[in-house]
């Protein structure tokens, strides 16, 4: 990767079609048969926690390789407070150009703008292999928890970085999704009927 191979911009209203694409791209067959994330990000940014000032896209040579977003969302805290932070994605790189560093640096630009408007910690659902390096570690160590999980459940997939150092301290809590991210699994079918076909697979490693 060439630094000066790439811009990050915002999301434009033209841009919203060809970002679900990509995002389709990038997630088919992933997680599950298929994917829901293109349909996902298609209903969040209608969603009030929708940051529209975070929403940003990656181009090289005029097109679009790379995405990501943030949601706000608060930390229920053990001694009643409602703790605001900002959460995740879907963020993604086009499949051909992944682990070349793009992906790192689009989520390091956007970090450092969402630290820029003040806001103080980002929690969410993520591999520490990969977003360990950009300065996210195991939400467990700030002491907040992943909501509807059983006492001793594995959370190692539930990260958390201070964009203000210390902001954490002296909180422990609950963090809670937000509701946006749940959607209806037979909506997201007919939205995807609207791209066109691809096969869906059931392989290995997929969490559904």
């Amino acid at each position: 990767m060439n630094k000066n191979d790439y811009i990050i911009r915002p999301e434009t209203n033209n841009d919203h079609r060809p970002v679900e694409e990509l995002i389709r791209r990038a997630f088919w067959n992933v997680y599950r048969p298929g994917c829901s994330e293109h349909y996902v990000m298609h209903r969040l940014r209608d969603d009030p926690a929708f940051v529209k000032e975070l929403d940003f896209v990656m181009e090289r040579g005029g097109s679009l390789i790379g995405q990501n977003m943030f949601m706000r969302t608060v930390i229920r805290s053990d001694d009643g407070r409602d703790i605001g932070v900002l959460t995740m994605g879907p963020v993604c790189i086009a499949p051909e150009l992944q682990r070349k560093g793009y992906g790192k640096a689009l989520l390091d630009f956007s970090l450092e703008k969402a630290a820029e408007m003040g806001f103080g910690a980002v929690l969410f659902e993520g591999n520490i292999g990969f977003y360990g390096k950009s300065g996210f570690d195991y939400a467990s160590l700030f002491g907040i928890r992943y909501h509807d999980l059983p006492e001793g459940a594995d959370t190692s997939f539930f990260l958390c970085k201070e964009l203000i150092p210390g902001f954490l301290d002296g909180i422990t809590g609950v963090y809670l999704t937000p509701q946006g991210y749940y959607v209806d699994d037979a909506d997201a079918e007919r939205f995807d009927e609207s791209f066109p076909p691809r096969e869906k697979l059931k392989l290995p490693g997929q969490l559904f």
